[in-house]
């Protein structure tokens, strides 16, 4: 190959139906539905993941959802059912007879089965309960004895352990003989003789090692223990930073409770994120797109009201010019342009310091910094928007004062938009305020006021 030719690597292929249930699949499945064929139903279903049977379950209205699973019956496993979303979890569960049910938990780790009794109303959670062996239920109840959203609701009860003295050769023996080993787990977790976590041994080490070796020379250089009433997004705020696979769960005493998997932690961080999202949108956490119209209304409808109150408090502010827009009809065109203007960078500056907020990224080192910037980014955007809506004013209405006054305006509005955005999310958490969920609607509320009067108070100053 000569020096001048280069390989070219081939292009990412993108695609927005990637791992998307198949259309025509569905429509078997509905079809096997409706002719009641058991047989041909389960033959389609077998080759999904229970992770797309919850989506097909989902995605699909009340009435074939219920046929579906009363004709898939003792086929349905407990994993479908734990990644089902909570909207709908409930009414799977009433669906389902005792016997299915009661065979679909069986195969759950108690940290699964936690997170189905959290949301269930009291007979069904005796039902699954009742459903479980002795000890496994003995277990999901201690569980539940933590508060919500705790690690110790988080966590798995299923922990392999091994004292600190042992080597790889005594460790493989046990894991060999032992009969109830979880499905899955990545770590020996080694305990002093109180029961205390020391370290752990990741399982390729250990398979790795010869039999002689010693079990405290294989522990990771990476150990965290997590306190069993940690707030569980702070848990997953620290695997996510110290890439975290599993990490042992202690009680007040610090003896081992338990343990905590990447997947729980980083469905925590999922749910966290898009509660962050739904939030700033002004939509209630809790919604899902299975939610009837009535839920969805009522959920909806507080927070259009707060927005009807910032509304009438930036119309307050325009009437106070009633008789300068009645002068300058101009003015009537271009006040919106000021404020949406405002509202765009303001969101802009909002969702980056909520999202830093969330993720640790703004503290007390750094937050004049991140408001210096945001700020002078609003600045340089007012300047070069103030030239482009300067001109505006000039070549459409003929006015070089009316470009002069909505060039200010602009520059002023893009300043606040850009302080607002970062100081209202930091001051709302330091009163101890979800910033995500009232930030939008102050920081609306700022850009629009000031928005109008800058614009219109500068007007009368210069026109009239």
């Amino acid at each position: 190959m000569s020096d001048d030719q280069t390989i070219e690597a081939p292009e990412v292929e993108e695609t927005d139906d990637a791992y998307s249930l198949d259309r025509k699949a569905v429509a078997q499945i509905l079809f096997a539905v409706d002719r009641d064929d058991r047989e041909d139903l389960v033959a389609l279903m077998d080759p999904l993941h229970p992770a797309d049977i919850a989506d097909l379950l989902e995605q699909i209205n009340a009435f074939d959802r219920m046929r579906l699973i009363r004709l898939y019956d003792r086929e349905f496993d407990g994993d479908i059912l734990s990644e089902l979303d909570e909207s709908i979890r409930e009414e799977v569960i009433g669906i389902l007879s005792p016997q299915v049910l009661a065979d679909a938990v069986r195969d759950l780790n108690s940290d699964d089965v936690v997170d189905l009794l959290e949301d269930l109303d009291q007979p069904q959670q005796d039902a699954i309960l009742d459903a479980l062996e002795d000890s496994d239920r003995v277990a999901v109840q201690q569980s539940l004895t933590y508060p919500e959203y705790s690690a110790g609701r988080l966590m798995q009860r299923e922990v392999v352990m091994a004292p600190e003295h042992w080597n790889v050769g005594e460790a493989i023996d046990y894991l060999r003989n032992s009969d109830d080993l979880p499905d899955q787990f990545y770590h020996i977790v080694l305990v002093d003789p109180r029961l205390r976590p020391v370290g752990n041994v990741t399982l390729g080490k250990l398979m790795g090692s010869r039999r002689e070796v010693m079990l405290q020379s294989l522990v990771e250089d990476t150990f965290h223990v997590i306190p069993v009433l940690q707030y569980e997004g702070d848990v997953a705020y620290a695997f996510n930073q110290y890439h975290l696979i599993s990490a042992p769960v202690v009680d007040e005493n610090e003896r081992l409770v338990g343990v905590i998997t990447i997947d729980d932690a980083m469905a925590v961080l999922d749910e966290e994120h898009e509660e962050d999202v739904l939030r700033l949108a002004g939509v209630d956490s809790e919604s899902s797109l299975s939610d009837r119209v009535i839920e969805t209304t009522k959920r909806r409808f507080p927070w259009l009201f707060v927005n009807l109150i910032t509304a009438i408090l930036a119309s307050l502010v325009i009437a106070q010019f009633d008789e300068a827009i009645a002068t300058v009809v101009a003015l009537a065109v271009l006040m919106p342009i000021v404020a949406s203007m405002g509202g765009n960078a303001g969101t802009q500056s909002l969702t980056v310091a909520v999202r830093a907020l969330a993720t640790k990224d703004l503290t007390g080192s750094n937050v004049w910094r991140v408001i210096r910037r945001e700020v002078l980014v609003g600045l340089i955007n007012g300047l070069a928007f103030a030239v482009i809506m300067g001109l505006v004013g000039l070549v459409w209405f003929g006015s070089p004062q009316l470009g002069y006054v909505i060039a200010a305006a602009m520059v002023i509005n893009l300043v606040v938009a850009g302080l607002a955005g970062t100081g209202i999310p930091i001051v709302l958490e330091k009163l101890g305020i979800d910033p995500a969920l009232a930030s939008g609607a102050f920081v609306t509320t700022v850009t629009d006021v000031v928005g109008f009067f800058a614009f219109l108070g500068l007007a009368v100053v210069v026109l009239l």
